[in-house]
């Protein structure tokens, strides 16, 4: 199934994107939910990030192609960082180019979405403990990753961690092909069993670390081909049997 958020007016609604269609639900993804007769129209509904999660965790230099391309060596354990709840937005919303960078880069990614809480997981019980999945443009400030040599400034802005537009329930992390567009061009193109540390792996990584929370995200990292964008471009990630993600990036005015 696929899960989305959505605004109502000014109300926080929860539905189950079926065909064209949102059907309405009340209660928890996480829990118990009960699906209403209240329908709306999929693609004319102001679509919200699918979660609000308490932890934003991604995972660097996890494709080797990619560390390759900027001149990074392949870590021997996942290298993980935090993006703060203020960077999350969602499909259709603005992405805000920092007045403090001169490149931004997208990095287009597969993200799991965690569904039970989860702490010390084993990678054979792992997948027990996922959702779903969605797609997530990490954006990274490279001119200032450069300076600081660290990811949190970087990585950090707000804005700076798209997602949606949905959650797929139903989906084979292993087969997943990531696609990435701007203004209509594809840029990027790669395979998730290209991973250097699965999904599974991961997770066993990541938990052992901090305990897991429903709606925690987890972004499973870029492969190469990423690049800049400006102000003005239209950057898409693309997902079969997820969907598409798409913002406009624009610039910071405040």
């Amino acid at each position: 199934m696929r899960f989305c958020r959505f605004l109502d007016g000014l109300a926080e609604k929860k539905g189950i994107v079926d065909g064209d269609v949102i059907r309405e639900i009340e209660g928890s993804f996480f829990g118990e939910y009960v699906v209403t007769d209240r329908v709306r129209d999929f693609a004319s509904a102001k679509l919200l990030p699918p979660v609000n999660p308490s932890k934003f965790i991604c995972v660097a230099r996890n494709y080797s192609e990619h560390a390759k391309e900027l001149g990074n060596e392949v870590p021997e354990v996942p290298m993980i960082f935090l993006k703060p709840s203020t960077a999350v937005c969602g499909h259709g919303d603005e992405v805000i180019f920092p007045r403090t960078s001169q490149h931004v880069d997208f990095e287009g990614e597969l993200a799991v979405v965690i569904g039970q809480k989860c702490r010390k997981v084993k990678r054979e019980h792992a997948e027990r403990y996922i959702f779903g999945y969605t797609c997530i443009n990490d954006y990274t400030a490279r001119d200032l990753q450069k300076i600081d040599n660290k990811f949190a400034r970087a990585k950090g802005f707000d804005t700076f961690a798209p997602i949606g537009p949905v959650i797929q329930t139903d989906f084979d992390w292993r087969t997943a092909r990531i696609k990435t567009f701007v203004n209509g061009e594809l840029k990027q193109d790669g395979t998730t069993d290209l991973m250097i540390n699965d999904v599974p792996a991961l997770i066993e990584f990541m938990s052992e670390i901090m305990t897991l929370l429903p709606g925690d995200v987890i972004a499973t990292g870029t492969p190469a081909g990423i690049g800049r964008v400006q102000v003005g471009d239209t950057v898409d990630v693309e997902i079969e049997g997820i969907g598409r993600l798409s913002n406009v990036i624009a610039a910071d005015g405040k």
